[in-house]
């Protein structure tokens, strides 16, 4: 007997869960749709357009998110280089990153620095955690960042 749509519908869900959890947990790690279909026994095709479907955007920008809130959170130790972080966050291309970065963010990765490190000065982590949340699913405005 077929599988019910709706049966279907649900095994896509829990392995697109599987996936962004598997993302969360590895993004320093060189993932690509490939791999992650495979782990999910998906296409790349398919796990595409039904991680988009669940959550709005794509695997891969959903990866670059998870990269930049951990780099902003390395950014703002002060301990690394823009390039350390780069690299440590899983991106291969400093140049990528830091495009993404601005995009999310509103402002390069090295003015961040110096901006969070100027103006978090006294804010517990979760807070400066959530004040400094890269934005999603769209640019960040090109005005002056949040946290100047």
């Amino acid at each position: 007997m077929p599988a019910k749509p709706e049966t279907d519908h649900l095994r896509d869900l829990a392995r697109l869960r599987r996936v962004r959890d598997r993302m969360d947990r590895e993004y320093a790690q060189p993932l690509d749709v490939e791999a992650l279909a495979r782990g999910a026994n998906m296409s790349a095709g398919h796990l595409s357009r039904q991680f988009r479907r669940a959550y709005g955007e794509s695997p891969y920008a959903y990866l670059m998110t998870r990269r930049i809130e951990r780099a902003m959170a390395l950014l703002r130790t002060g301990d690394l280089s823009v390039t350390d972080v780069c690299f440590a966050v899983g991106c291969s291309s400093l140049g990528t990153f830091s495009t993404r970065f601005t995009e999310l963010v509103g402002v390069p990765p090295s003015v961040y620095r110096r901006r969070a490190a100027r103006g978090e000065a006294g804010l517990p982590s979760c807070v400066a955690k959530q004040v400094a949340r890269p934005v999603r699913n769209r640019e960040a405005p090109a005005v002056e960042a949040q946290l100047a």
